[in-house]
């Protein structure tokens, strides 16, 4: 199984190219800080090229640009070519299948998906503000004390 899901921002504004059978393709990359801190106590951050095709990627161009909010569902590919000095290049990216835009350019809590026909700022629903959740809850705090579980309930 190849599946790739991401939320990151835009690193740069998307790029919009027409292949020879112009076919709309969009590159662009997001930034995603990774979850835990290093050493030091930072964060870490990586940067995942993502490439998008046809309508989806008109769309990309239109509506998202450099520090946009965008969640992406595709798959990882890698390609290689060989570039002008004759140097074989490889590539690993993220083919999106689609891409939700999570804020946008006009607003700043608006979703609307990508991959729509005749999407236009104006059919963006803005979404209330997430609550805040307290980490140092304990989520099981009212499961009770303990559950008991006999090796045969295990799968393995």
């Amino acid at each position: 199984m190849n599946k790739a899901f991401l939320i990151g921002r835009l690193t740069r504004d998307p790029e919009l190219r027409y292949s020879s059978s112009n076919a709309a393709i969009v590159n662009f990359s997001i930034a995603i800080d990774r979850q835990y801190t290093n050493t030091q106590g930072q964060r870490e951050t990586d940067f995942i090229n993502i490439v998008a095709f046809q309508k989806q990627a008109e769309n990309i161009k239109k509506y998202v640009s450099k520090g946009s909010l965008v969640a992406v569902d595709g798959r990882i590919q890698t390609r290689n070519y060989e570039d002008k000095d004759g140097k074989r290049v490889y590539v690993t990216e993220v083919v999106a299948d689609r891409v939700q835009f999570l804020d946008s350019r006009n607003s700043g809590n608006v979703a609307t998906n990508a991959g729509e026909d005749n999407v236009s700022p104006a059919d963006f629903q803005t979404e209330s503000a997430p609550k805040e959740t307290n980490v140092s809850d304990d989520v099981f705090a009212d499961f009770g004390s303990s559950i008991e579980i006999s090796d045969d309930d295990i799968a393995f």
